[in-house]
């Protein structure tokens, strides 16, 4: 459970000291330093093997690392435009969406509904704090989630350990660097805006990660889920403590609601007829 706990504190708060750093280096320049120096801690530490490989992997590598890239920049952008807590919120239904389609079970549209409830509760608080652009990011980064989500799982199939996700978050580095640079500039390789990055890096992308890797060895799949399930909670937490965002009674309710539908998707039985799920 503390395992769990650090995950679900450690993203989050990465987010948030991500967001300080917006000012520094703008958006694109700090998905550059949280990719770029994720992708060197993985790479030192999981020493992947670049050869012996098919083309079918290194495609999926590229999406992989697509996906990544993709989920960070679109993520950071929401982040910029509104609270953390409903970004994370509306993150989170990308995956509610698979877990739902996946399961192939009446019961699903049932959970589904619960957070489109939560998504309209959330929506009759108006636009002066929630912008259609934060909002529109937000959704986008949920759905590029679901595809991370499934090209994780055939990642984890395919290549040992954490080589996948290196290269991948190599790949994702690759990606974001040009426009990163172009945007930030020098700004980049400051040492306390090195500094800063660094720290975002190892909170939302190398601690939990590996915190979650360990918390599964001794955690049923099911039980984790449903804990992780917490991070629109925890995300609100973060945005309160580090950015000073307050939620209003109306968005947190449409958050606890999302967190309810997210705890009773996961918590679905599979279909006897489904295939076992790949290693992530």
């Amino acid at each position: 459970m503390g395992l769990v706990l650090g995950a679900l504190l450690s993203g989050p708060f990465g987010g948030a000291v991500a967001a300080l750093l917006f000012p520094r280096v703008g958006v694109d320049g700090v998905v550059t330093l949280r990719l770029t120096i994720a992708a060197l801690v993985l790479l030192a530490v999981s020493r992947p093997r670049v050869r012996g490989h098919r083309r079918a992997d290194w495609w999926l590598i590229a999406g992989f690392g697509a996906a990544l890239a993709g989920m960070n920049t679109l993520a950071y952008h929401a982040i910029a435009r509104i609270p953390l807590g409903p970004v994370v919120m509306l993150e989170v239904l990308g995956p509610l969406v698979l877990s739902v389609v996946t399961a192939r079970r009446a019961a699903g549209w049932l959970w589904a509904g619960l957070a489109a409830a939560g998504v309209a509760v959330l929506s009759s608080t108006g636009f002066d704090r929630l912008t259609p652009a934060g909002i529109g990011f937000a959704a986008a980064a949920g759905a590029v989630w679901a595809g991370y989500i499934v090209a994780s799982a055939r990642a984890g199939q395919r290549f040992p350990r954490t080589d996948g996700l290196a290269l991948a978050m190599t790949a994702a580095a690759i990606i974001t660097l040009p426009l990163g640079a172009a945007t930030a500039g020098t700004a980049l390789i400051d040492p306390p805006v090195l500094a800063a990055g660094a720290a975002v890096a190892v909170l939302s992308s190398a601690l939990p990660y590996s915190l979650e890797l360990l918390a599964l060895r001794h955690l049923p799949t099911m039980t984790f889920a449903v804990l992780m399930s917490l991070g629109p909670a925890v995300a609100a937490v973060a945005g309160y403590v580090v950015l000073h965002q307050r939620l209003s009674p109306v968005e947190g309710l449409a958050i606890a609601l999302v967190i309810a539908a997210n705890a009773g998707a996961v918590a679905m039985p599979a279909p006897v007829s489904a295939s076992a799920p790949g290693k992530d």
